[in-house]
């Protein structure tokens, strides 16, 4: 059984350079960080010209394709009927996309299949984890 879910998406560039009307972007939740999904940009669509990752929470994605959701780097509301827009801050500016609500549905449903909403922590080596922080603090 695979531990990662990646889905392709089409991201509508709303405000941001380099001027592309779509962008792809992806999906992508990997099961050894239960509680986090990530949204990775081609470097083509980028200002730094290199590839960019934004990780946040799952909740948050599930939130922000409901009702406005976040206050930090990233920001989810609802567009219209179909729409979800994605807002991305960061020190050299901010991107605004907007993607197809039932794309993020549909990735937020597999995940919920690979790891249901509640059970995360089921999948958090906690004992692990700390024993690596320990290890590299000496």
């Amino acid at each position: 059984m695979s531990t990662v879910i990646e889905q392709a998406v089409e991201a509508r560039l709303v405000a941001a350079a380099p001027r592309m009307s779509t962008i792809p972007a992806t999906l992508r939740y990997d099961m050894q960080d239960p509680f986090a999904v990530r949204m990775s940009f081609p470097a083509p669509a980028t200002l730094e010209g290199f590839d960019v990752s934004w990780t946040f929470a799952r909740e948050l994605l599930s939130a922000g394709v409901r009702e406005p959701a976040g206050a930090g780097d990233v920001r989810l509301r609802p567009y219209g009927f179909d729409r979800t827009v994605l807002e991305f801050h960061a020190h050299e500016g901010t991107a605004i996309v907007h993607i197809r609500t039932g794309e993020l549905r549909r990735f937020l449903s597999s995940t919920a299949a690979m790891v249901p909403v509640g059970d995360e922590h089921l999948h958090v080596d906690l004992d692990g984890d700390l024993a690596e922080l320990m290890r590299d603090a000496y």
